[in-house]
């Protein structure tokens, strides 16, 4: 019998696909990095067929380090960057423009009028969300009164959008499945959250044609069958989720109260909130955590921009390390006297600021400032806006009171940046023995759809620890540097 599961992780800088055992180890990775294009101040856009290039020669290579065959995979799960939006041509598959990143800011005046003419309240009501350019609905707009022909050719039933998921899905299958799940459908301004459909008003505030959209799945599901062509034999695809929501599901927080947060590109914190939609009164998301047998789990979601990008931005645009893993020693031989702040708002501010107009800034620089400061900066940063995640979700939630924060993504591999973590949110922070939880996520879903990996509670029951941060710092310190983050935040927002 098949029982190997194929994770296929499409983030916003690389394209990753690992093959797990029946064990849940990890038996193969391939990955590989795409290219960011930045065409405006801004603006941050993929090549879709770059992207479909990377994860087919990812899968390839994770199968051939697995020394398993095609035919040997029971099912595939599939994660993906959210919100990044294409459109497509139905009769071709190929894309109209770019993929529109999440990052990217270019719809920032349509949702400020949007906002001005009121209707912020009905959004979020409906979909949880805030009017802001992260979201695709305001992406797919731009790109239909845009691309030249795009809106008569999509009313006529010709494109298809979808998020990154939606596309590979359509490409993996040869364009014989148009499928999205709810947690990505959950993240368009599109879709009702709590009805779990697309709304019919929405569509018509941002001026999108129902013809474009995927029919909506649970997360754990059936999206489709692979084209024998492409890897050897046919494969079903059973779990799709977006990165957050596999992440959370990957680190077992499936009971309400716990709290994931991922550090890649960016960074974002889940609490889950079970199947009380909370209402955040502190500009958090309510969002779809995950949908499993047509029942919906819910989350409060705090959205960091920019995280691990900064650390990119350190490497490959100041050039101040050769690696990324070089930050963390960097960081502990900076000047302890220093107290240096970067707020690293390169493509404005996420929760709970929701400035898309900020851009990034570095203050109390001296002439004794130089790549350790920085490298220390950009590693608190994303601590600190951690802090303001949690701080918020403490008062939007009152199921319970303080939480263990489990952690992932590339960044948590840092001791350095885990113990700042920590002593700066007055927490334990948990680090998991496996850090790839987006990709053992997905992996989940399809597994226990296809009946070869445990359900729920014995997956929980599975989570190990590799290490557990306990806060170490004085609190008068963690009080002057939370005050001097704050300082630097006010001067920052444009609004």
């Amino acid at each position: 019998m098949s029982d190997y599961i194929l994770a296929i992780d499409q983030g916003t800088t690389s394209s990753r696909a690992i093959v797990f055992n029946k064990d849940r180890a990890i038996a193969g990775v391939g990955q590989k990095e795409f290219t960011q294009h930045f065409p405006r101040d801004g603006w941050v856009e993929h090549d879709p067929e770059e992207i479909w290039k990377s994860v087919v020669w990812a899968v390839q290579k994770a199968l051939k380090e697995a020394e398993v065959e095609a035919s040997d995979i029971a099912a595939i799960g599939i994660t993906n960057q959210r919100e990044t939006t294409l459109i497509w041509d139905r009769a071709t598959g190929k894309p109209i423009h770019n993929a529109i990143v999440w990052q990217d800011r270019r719809t920032a005046a349509y949702c400020a009028k949007l906002k001005k003419a009121g209707h912020e309240a009905v959004v979020t009501k409906k979909t949880g969300l805030l009017l802001d350019p992260y979201f695709s609905g305001t992406k797919v707009k731009w790109l239909l009164d845009n691309v030249k022909g795009a809106r008569k050719r999509a009313e006529a039933g010709e494109l298809a959008f979808g998020t990154v998921d939606s596309f590979l899905i359509w490409r993996l299958t040869g364009g014989q499945s148009h499928v999205t799940d709810a947690t990505n459908a959950g993240r368009t301004l599109l879709f009702d959250i709590a009805k779990n459909t697309w709304d019919k008003g929405l569509l018509e505030l941002f001026d999108v044609p129902a013809a474009l959209l995927p029919d909506v799945k649970d997360c754990a599901d059936d999206f489709g069958v692979t084209d024998p062509a492409l890897f050897g034999a046919a494969i079903p695809i059973l779990g799709v989720a977006g990165d957050q929501h596999a992440a959370t599901i990957g680190q077992a927080c499936f009971e309400p109260g716990m709290l994931k947060s991922t550090y890649g590109t960016g960074c974002f914190a889940l609490l889950n909130t079970g199947t009380d939609m909370v209402r955040s009164k502190n500009r958090l998301l309510t969002t779809i955590a995950y949908r499993l047998d047509g029942q919906t789990s819910y989350a409060l979601e705090g959205s960091i921009f920019i995280a691990g990008a900064a650390v990119q931005w350190i490497r490959d645009g100041l050039k101040l390390v050769k690696n990324a893993s070089e930050t963390g020693p960097l960081a502990e031989s900076a000047d302890p006297s220093q107290n240096v702040y970067m707020v690293p708002a390169f493509v404005g501010l996420g929760a709970p600021w929701w400035d898309a107009e900020a851009r990034g800034a570095i203050y109390g620089l001296t002439r004794n400032s130089g790549p350790a400061e920085i490298a220390k900066a950009a590693l608190e940063a994303v601590c600190y806006q951690t802090r303001d995640l949690l701080e918020a979700m403490r008062k939007d939630w009152k199921g319970g009171g303080d939480t263990v924060l489990r952690v992932d993504g590339g960044m948590v591999a840092s001791d350095w940046t885990m113990q700042f973590l920590a002593d700066i949110l007055d927490a334990p922070v948990d680090r998991p023995v496996i850090l790839e939880t987006t990709a053992l996520g997905a992996a989940w879903l399809a597994g226990s759809r296809a009946g070869v990996w445990p359900d729920m509670k014995k997956f929980a029951a599975s989570w190990a620890l590799d290490a557990e941060f306990k806060p170490k710092m004085d609190s008068a310190e963690r009080k002057r540097k939370i005050k001097g983050w704050d300082v630097a935040v006010r001067r920052t927002l444009t609004v």
